[in-house]
């Protein structure tokens, strides 16, 4: 193992860019004992698949029967609403920042409607000038606009703000309600100009076409704003449990509110009081209070790997890496420890910092075998850095289950297996 590597933080944390100058050769002896030469392979043979044509092209892609593995997690059906429940994005296989729509999570309050397009209708009604009525080929012949953004259920978390004991778990069953895509549709507001806005109308009120009828209320603000008829995501129709043929779409805030199966729009001069802003979705005190319509995610980050429920299997060098996101701005840094908060290094931000979208993080670690706390805390652009459990909970408590965006923490053990602390 190498012993002249910048070190940037306690506990074995590599300065990225010392590490790029050791070159190829110097990269590879370091970060792995497994690499050998070409020439030390025994018998490199072609393989059976390089010999023979394979099967043709196809109507749909498919994925390797080797990364059949790679799935979403999804939940038992909920007791209390028939078809309800979550699939969780796996956040420790991904790369990059784009979720594929096969692995995008889904939260659900009645199952999934198979609707027929020919048969829906979007209504804009209330406080407007003219009500409209919408067909789905209707809505294909407008401009529409594309955008990349996060999307997080905002109970996403919460199972790290109750309790004592920290709940052992991967990044996908601890945090895999978040996800991204490039979402492309209508400006809402073109939609609600067209139907001419009256100027008492100061909320929107979204309905869902499931058996729930999902509802939730929009600022009108919000609404003229960034918010979208979403009819795509990552260029093909959205897919029926993301809302097919069209959802609504609220860039940075709980995913709860961006409406799926959108079937109306109704313009209002308060709050629609739905049961989804009512009896959940608040956030309660611990004076028994409850803060509603707190629509913003926090500024977040999570390791996603090496995280929990993985094992190190060698000492060595090992890229840490994650996905940080915010719902008020773009992530502008990232900062790592490896010795539970005690000291910190700037981790390289892979991607462009786009607004309210996932950015990905990375940060060479050395592990010398010993324990060692992992995290990670974000700061956006609107000047935004992420807290500690502990504020959060000295803020709201731990009545509430809803906004949780504390740092995480991993604790690697002396025999490299990866799990969920307090610290």
């Amino acid at each position: 193992m190498q012993k002249n590597l910048e070190k940037v933080a306690g506990n074995g944390l590599i300065s990225r860019r010392h590490l790029l100058g050791l070159g190829l050769a110097g990269a590879g002896a370091t970060l792995t004992s497994q690499v050998l030469a070409a020439d030390a392979l025994p018998n490199l043979q072609i393989p059976g698949w390089s010999k023979q044509p394979g099967p043709g092209s196809s109507a749909y892609g498919e994925r390797s029967p080797h990364a059949e593995h790679i799935q979403r997690m999804a939940g038992g059906p909920n007791p209390l609403y028939p078809g309800g429940g979550a699939s969780r994005s796996p956040l420790q296989h991904l790369q990059g920042t784009i979720t594929p729509n096969a692995l995008h999570f889904e939260r659900h309050h009645a199952g999934i409607p198979a609707i027929d397009p020919a048969k829906h209708t979007l209504v804009i009604n209330g406080l407007v000038r003219q009500p409209l009525a919408f067909r789905y080929e209707d809505l294909l012949r407008y401009p529409m606009v594309s955008r990349i953004h996060f999307l997080e259920c905002s109970g996403n978390s919460g199972a790290l703000l109750r309790g004592d004991n920290p709940p052992d778990g991967t990044a996908q069953s601890l945090h895999g309600l978040v996800s991204c895509a490039e979402w492309t549709g209508i400006p809402l507001s073109t939609l609600l100009d067209e139907a001419g806005v009256q100027p008492t109308a100061r909320w929107v009120s979204a309905v869902g076409a499931d058996a729930a009828s999902m509802g939730r209320s929009v600022p009108l603000s919000k609404a003229l704003d960034d918010v979208m008829v979403a009819l795509y995501q990552n260029g093909e129709p959205v897919r029926p449990e993301q809302g097919y043929p069209m959802r609504l779409f609220v860039p940075g805030w709980e995913g709860n509110i961006s409406v799926k199966w959108l079937t109306q729009l109704k313009l209002t001069t308060e709050p629609s009081q739905f049961r989804d802003e009512t009896s959940k979705y608040t956030d309660t005190l611990p004076d028994r209070q409850s803060l509603q319509f707190t629509f913003p995610m926090g500024c977040k980050s999570v390791i996603t790997s090496p995280s929990g429920q993985m094992s190190l299997d060698s000492q060595g060098i090992y890229q840490i890496t994650g996905i940080a996101w915010s719902g008020h701005g773009s992530i502008q840094r990232v900062e790592v420890s490896a010795d539970g908060g005690r000291s910190w290094a700037d981790a390289h931000l892979d991607s462009p910092q786009i607004d309210r979208s996932l950015t990905r993080f990375r940060i060479p670690w050395e592990w010398s075998g010993g324990g060692a706390i992992l995290q990670s805390r974000a700061t956006d652009s609107a000047g935004n850095v992420q807290p500690t459990r502990t504020a959060i909970i000295n803020e709201r408590g731990t009545l509430g289950f809803y906004h949780f965006h504390g740092i995480q923490s991993w604790a690697v053990a002396n025999g490299g297996e990866v799990r969920n602390v307090f610290a």
